[in-house]
Order: C-alpha cells, then structure tokens, then sequence
C-alpha cells in the first residue's frame, strides 16, 4: 500500500511540477491531490523517494522537483492513454485528408503535431527502396521546355524542369512517356539508379539529347527519393521553455539541424508494449539532447518509418504520448488507403 501510495506522490509531484515548473511541497500536494494521508506522511513519503533517486531538491528549495530516473518510472506507470477529444480527431482528419500529394501530408503532419503537444514535431519521410514507379507525365513548356513529373507508389509526387534543343509536340511527348512506363513502370526506385538507357529499345524517332536528358532526371528523382531526411515543425516552442534546459538551448537546436543525428536516434528506438517508445534525457544517447525527452511511434506499414515530438523532460507525458499514436494511425491509416 505505501508503494502505491509514494507511486500517487511521484505521480502528483510530476503533475504539478510539468504545469508549474515550481518545486513542489508536502503541503502543496496536500492541498491540491486527495492523497488521503496527513502532510506528515507525505513529507515521509517524499524522503523515501528522493532516497530512491526519484524526486531531488534544487539548490535549496524546500519543494522537490522529478529527476530523470523520477520522469521514467512516471512514464512506465502511465496505463491507458487518454483518447484525444472529438475536435482534436476532427482536425486530425480535416487536415490529413485534404493533403494533395504524400510530401504536403507529412508537413501537415508535423504542423499538427506540434500544435497539439506544443513540442517539436518530427517524421521520418518513408523509406523509398520498396516504393514503384507508378505513373509520369511529360508536358511541353513552350520551345525549349518540358515538365516531368513522376509519381511513386506510396505516392510521393516530383517534378523537373527539363532544357530541351527544339519544341515537341504532345504526341512525340506521349510517345516518350508510354514508352518509358513501358520500360521502367512497375520497378522500385531503387532499382532506376544506374544505366537507365540500356533498358528496351528507344523509340527511333526522338532525338538522343531528350532521352539522355529524361533519363537523367528519372535517375535524379530515383536517388533523391532514396535520401532519407526528416521533416519537422515548432522550433519555435522551444523558445517558451528554454529555461527547462539548465545550460543552454543551443546544443538541442544543433542537434535538430543535424539530420544524421535524428536520423539514428530514431533507428534506435524501441516501441514498448504501447507501441510508443520514449526516450528521456541521457537514454538519448546523444550529449546534445541530454536534457531533451523524445517520444516516437512507427506509422505506415514500414515499421522503418517513424514520427514524434522532441522537448524538455519537463513535458506533459501522457498527453503527448496520446497525440504522438493517434496522428500515427490517422496517417497510416490514410497511407494504406
């Protein structure tokens, strides 16, 4: 029963702490939490906690605040999730289901994300080696001028700006065009990165030049659909808690411009049996990110391809954790579909 009731106190204490960012008392939780024990047995249960390492006192302050070992064991003992609430599913929705093309809809995400935790919003963009050539269109520009526009499987959508010696007509354009998804249509991406030109026979009446010049740009959307990067939005919250960072903001915000570096956290975390993983503080691994909480979730059918949200340990855990796995399945269900 005592262990349960100093899990109530870590659980209060954390609470208030992440609403406040005031150390918290005995008679503050006394006060605010039916804890249903005197302020006696809650300064008792206090002690044993910072005894445990869980809560500690900030110079000398008489309230105590949660340590990073005190933030796990909160997070471990957080059960069920609070669903979001009806507008936040709507807006979820309303957003993510009026996304054009795949790359709007992941900054959409993350835009959304953010606004709904108030931390730094990351995805990981999907790995491309599984991904097809679905469809491409060639469309003349004028004299000199041709847009090429492909489109994958998984439904990313790029484009290129092609110089050409002589104007060409639709049907020399539609001929091009057929007789490239005739040859390349149906494989992965990953497979049109190399010699291109030696695939089938190019149809007689289009001048080398043009072909070279499509075949190098398919070549270019293929390896630059097989470059991972990650896509992120409200940098700027870090701005409202940059106290929360007891040294400087500085290293978090390198960190972020470091793509390599997000890049691997994201490949080395682990989903617990809540399908979330949450990384708090030195279990990031990364010197920069030492004062920094990360919770991600896998979403699409590639359980490669990650989403999250970066922020003090000082953050609002459950809430965060509820948003973060909602917008995941939102959007994998979009992906699928």
């Amino acid at each position: 029963m005592s262990e349960l009731r100093r899990l109530d106190v870590l659980r209060a204490i954390v609470e208030d702490y992440v609403q406040s960012r005031e150390p918290v008392g005995s008679k503050a939780l006394r006060e605010r939490h039916n804890l249903g024990v005197s302020a006696a047995t809650i300064r008792n249960d206090m002690a044993l906690l910072e005894e445990e390492g869980l809560i500690a006192a900030p110079h000398t302050s008489s309230g105590r605040i949660p340590t990073e070992k005190g933030y796990r064991r909160f997070v471990d003992e957080i059960g069920e999730l609070k669903p979001l609430s009806r507008a936040e599913r709507e807006a979820i929705n309303k957003i993510l289901d009026s996304s054009q093309d795949l790359d709007e809809m992941l900054h959409s995400t993350v835009r959304l994300l953010a606004r709904l935790t108030n931390q730094v919003a990351m995805i990981q963009v999907p790995h491309y080696d599984t991904a097809e050539l679905r469809n491409l269109d060639l469309v003349g520009l004028g004299a000199r001028q041709v847009l090429m526009v492909m489109i994958a499987s998984n439904g990313t959508v790029d484009q290129r700006m092609l110089t050409v010696s002589r104007s060409y007509s639709d049907e020399e354009l539609n001929d091009l065009k057929q007789w490239l998804l005739n040859s390349f249509g149906g494989h992965r991406l990953a497979d049109l990165v190399g010699p291109l030109g030696n695939e089938g026979a190019i149809p007689a009446r289009h001048e080398a030049p043009l072909v070279d010049s499509v075949l190098r740009a398919l070549e270019e959307m293929a390896q630059a659909a097989n470059v991972q990067r990650i896509v992120m939005a409200g940098t700027a919250n870090l701005a409202r808690v940059e106290g929360d960072f007891p040294l400087s903001i500085t290293p978090v915000l390198e960190a972020l411009e470091e793509q390599v570096v997000l890049l691997k956290l994201f490949s080395e975390l682990e989903a617990d049996s809540r399908g979330l993983a949450v990384a708090i503080g030195t279990e990031n691994h990364y010197g920069q990110l030492s004062d920094a909480a990360v919770i991600a979730t896998t979403y699409s059918t590639d359980q490669r391809s990650k989403l999250g949200v970066l922020g003090p340990t000082r953050m609002n855990y459950s809430s965060s954790m509820a948003s973060v796995r909602a917008v995941a399945r939102y959007l994998s269900k979009i992906l699928a579909n």
